[in-house]
């Protein structure tokens, strides 16, 4: 079973603590996880690029010049792709980006990417996180004491209004609760710090 240091909240190591080796301990599976971050990036895309084909620009509904005897090349409407003002073709239209994923493929990807963290040592578990009021400097000395001070993604068991407005400020940093984490957004923080009751949660729903 994996085995991480249990930490306060100012950095102090309390005592080693094991983690379920089902979610934790588990092999990484890279294809799983990669998967996982194409679904989830294709997710962030709107789809709602369109243009205008030549059905939809206004205009151009009578032939602009007889067929034959002007000498010019023959043209339908004013509103074909070649004229200025017309029609695209084959341009962009709306669309779902939306990638299907197993259920089980992405419990799977999400415990690799956790597993990777912890194999890595960005993954640090704190006894409990709060703050008596939203204060970014408090926010900025706790990452000191872990030295952290690049993408750092907070875990919580629940949501804790001081806690996030407290790493607001802080960029690239961001904060989640347990039950909200994604593949994504692990896989793109440079450390996971988590309270022990977010790693329970966890455990619970992904062993």
């Amino acid at each position: 079973m994996p085995t991480v240091a249990l930490f306060n909240q100012q950095g102090e190591k309390l005592e080693d603590i094991q983690l379920n080796a089902a979610v934790f301990g588990v092999e990484p599976h890279q294809q799983a996880m990669f998967d996982a971050i194409v679904m989830q990036r294709a997710s962030l895309r709107q789809g709602t690029h369109a243009v205008k084909n030549r059905s939809a620009v206004a205009g151009g509904g009578r032939k602009p010049w007889k067929q034959k005897g002007t000498g010019r090349a023959r043209q339908g409407s004013i509103r074909a792709a070649q004229w200025r003002g017309g029609g695209v073709v084959f341009g962009p239209t709306p669309r779902s980006y939306s990638v299907d994923m197993n259920k089980k493929v992405y419990r799977l990807a999400l415990k690799s990417v956790l597993a990777t963290k912890v194999n890595e040592g960005k993954f640090i578990v704190v006894d409990a996180l709060s703050f008596e009021k939203p204060q970014t400097k408090a926010m900025i000395n706790m990452l000191s004491a872990f030295n952290v001070d690049r993408k750092p993604l907070l875990i919580t068991a629940e949501l804790d209004v001081n806690v996030a407005l407290s790493a607001r400020n802080i960029p690239n940093a961001q904060t989640l609760t347990a039950t909200s984490v994604s593949v994504l957004e692990i896989a793109n923080a440079d450390t996971v710090i988590i309270t022990l009751d977010a790693v329970k949660q966890l455990e619970e729903v992904l062993a």
